[in-house]
Formats: structure tokens, sequence, C-alpha cells
């Protein structure tokens, strides 16, 4: 399984990291399985699939995953508080939630990175008078233009703290989101056992931790959330990865013949 932002496509450009095409492409052409399992809500699914496809990435569609194409599962439209970009607010309506801030049945948190206190404040009202709260992901830092931002997991730690609410998470790294992946995996190979998958991923603790938990092998790369192997090796004091590389692709020839 790998991860897309930050891991595939680097996060200020949006375009391939060093190797990247490279390791999918020799997956695709030696009948590996693989998925690719991102967090994107800001586009439609399929306008992102076209995109990497675009860039020169090679997959089927079953070999892609977004919390977008979950999102129903967890929370079908319903009135919905929801806070993100612009594109993800128009995705909701045109799928059929109601965006409602005054009574809604459940607060929906994504991405986006001008959230103010306001937000925070009607966030709040809404948990305290009965709405779920529900995160389309829980990554721990949200990288754009160079600069490291609360990610959404953050978010929802900050909401449950303040409010005694728990929170049900859409995307990577809830159980419901990785057992969805682990089924698509097993549709190319019905044979394989957690401990057979790698998820190769940049947020140690937004996407690693929950395969980790699963049995699921760990790679942590150093091209996207996490800068250096100094702010590697501390944040691995919380969560061991079996691997630390500089980038997918040199993680992909160093372990090409075992994950093969």
């Amino acid at each position: 399984m790998i991860d897309v932002q930050g891991t595939l496509i680097d996060d200020r450009e949006k375009k391939p990291i060093a190797g990247a095409l490279e390791a999918v492409s020799s997956l695709k052409e030696e009948g590996v399985p693989f998925l690719l399992v991102t967090n994107n809500t800001k586009l439609k699914s399929e306008a992102f699939r076209s995109y990497l496809r675009s860039l020169g990435f090679r997959f089927d569609d079953a070999q892609y995953l977004d919390p977008l194409m979950v999102l129903e599962n967890v929370l079908p439209p319903c009135k919905t508080a929801a806070y993100g970009t612009d594109a993800f607010l128009e995705l909701l309506q045109a799928r059929g939630y109601r965006l409602e801030y005054q009574r809604p049945d459940a607060v929906l948190v994504s991405i986006k990175e001008d959230f103010n206190n306001a937000e925070f404040a009607e966030m709040i009202e809404a948990l305290l008078a009965g709405a779920r709260l529900v995160g389309m992901h829980e990554t721990s830092l949200y990288a754009k233009n160079g600069r490291r931002y609360p990610g959404v997991g953050a978010i929802l730690k900050m909401l449950s703290f303040a409010t005694g609410k728990e929170y049900t998470v859409v995307g990577k790294p809830s159980r419901s989101f990785y057992d969805e992946a682990l089924r698509r995996l097993r549709q190319q190979e019905d044979s394989l056992e957690n401990g057979e998958i790698v998820m190769i991923s940049d947020d140690l603790i937004g996407d690693l931790k929950g395969a980790k938990e699963m049995g699921i092998r760990t790679a942590l790369v150093l091209s996207g959330k996490i800068a250096s192997v100094q702010e590697a090796m501390e944040a691995a004091k919380r969560v061991k990865p079996e691997w630390i590389s500089h980038d997918i692709g040199e993680w992909f020839q160093s372990n090409k013949r075992g994950a093969a």
C-alpha cells in the first residue's frame, strides 16, 4: 500500500518524487499486488486518478482508494456542518449532503489551510448540542508550500478534548479504511497475509501507526511531512517503522526483491 501526497508526489508542486514513477511501474509490470491509498478530498476520485495518470503513474481503478469512496459507509448524507476547501464542500453537496451550520447532525472536518477560531467555536457549539464528530482522515500534519500546519487528526483531538466527544475517521488510519484497502489488495491476490504487506508513507502517526496496529509492515519516507533523519528518529520513539528511507525510490531499490 502506497500513500500519495508526500510519498509519490511532492507537497509543493504536486509532481512525482524521485523514483516514484519507476516504483509503481515496476510493481505493475511484475504483477505485485499494490494499492494507492490517498487521503485526497479536494478532487473527485476519478479526477484525482486522472491527474496521477497524467503524471505518468500506471495503475488500474481497482488499485486506488480514497476517503470519498467510502464516506457514505461512515456518514450517510445528512445535515452536515462541513469544513474544508470550497471544492470539498461542492463535492459533498453534489452527493446529497445538506450543509447546515445551525443544528447539524454531524460536524465533518477535512483539510484546509485557513481554519480560524470562529469556525472552531462553531464546531464546538454544534458538538455540544449533539452533533457527531467525523474526520475525513487523521493526518498529524498538513504540509503546503514548504510549511507544516496541524492536520485533521490534530484538529479532531483538539475538538474531542474541548467537548468530550469521541470521533470517527473515514480515511487513513481508520480500521475500516484499512479493512477496505486489504479487501482490494486481496482481490489481486487472495492469499495475502497482513504481515506480507508493506505500507509506505511520509506520515508516521496519521498513516503508519494504524497499519502497524493491524500487523502490516511499515516504511517511513522523508520526502514529505518529516523533513530529516533527526525528526524521523524522534517520531519513531512513538511508532517504530521497519524501514526509514529518504524517498520511495531509495526504499524500493533496497527492498525490491523482498517486496516482490
